[in-house]
C-alpha cells in the first residue's frame, strides 16, 4: 500500500470501528496476529481482547466518535496520535494511550 493508501485505511477503520460501532471489522482489518501495545489497562491485546474493549466503550460511552486529525505515514507506519504498523494490506500492531476524561470532559488517545 501507498501511504495514502494507509492512511484512508486509518481513517476509515476509525470510522467503522468506533463511530459506527461495528466491532467485527477489526476482523478484517487486523491481521489474525495483530498486537495491540497498549490495550485496557495499559496491558497488550490481541484481535480478541480489542474487539471486546471496543463493545465495552460502545456501552460506556454511547456518543463515543473519533475525529482523526493530522497524519503522517512513512514506511510500514501511519501516526495518528497513535501508530499503526502495516503488513500488506492489514494492520499488524497498533501503539496508543487511551485515558479517561477529565472531571467533565472526554477521552483522550495521546
Amino acid at each position: 500500500m501507498t501511504t495514502d493508501q494507509m492512511k484512508k485505511f486509518v481513517r476509515d477503520h476509525f470510522e467503522e470501528f468506533v463511530n459506527k460501532r461495528n466491532a467485527s471489522v477489526i476482523r478484517k482489518n487486523m491481521t489474525p496476529d495483530f498486537y495491540g501495545h497498549d490495550g485496557a489497562g495499559g496491558k497488550a491485546t490481541g484481535v480478541d481482547g480489542d474487539e471486546q474493549m471496543m463493545v465495552s466503550m460502545y456501552k460506556a460511552m454511547p456518543d463515543l466518535c473519533v475525529t482523526v486529525g493530522d497524519m503522517i505515514a512513512e514506511g510500514d507506519k501511519v501516526m495518528c496520535r497513535n501508530i499503526w504498523r502495516f503488513l500488506g494490506d492489514r494492520i499488524a500492531e497498533r501503539w496508543a494511550t487511551v485515558g479517561p476524561p477529565a472531571e467533565g470532559g472526554s477521552w483522550t488517545a495521546a
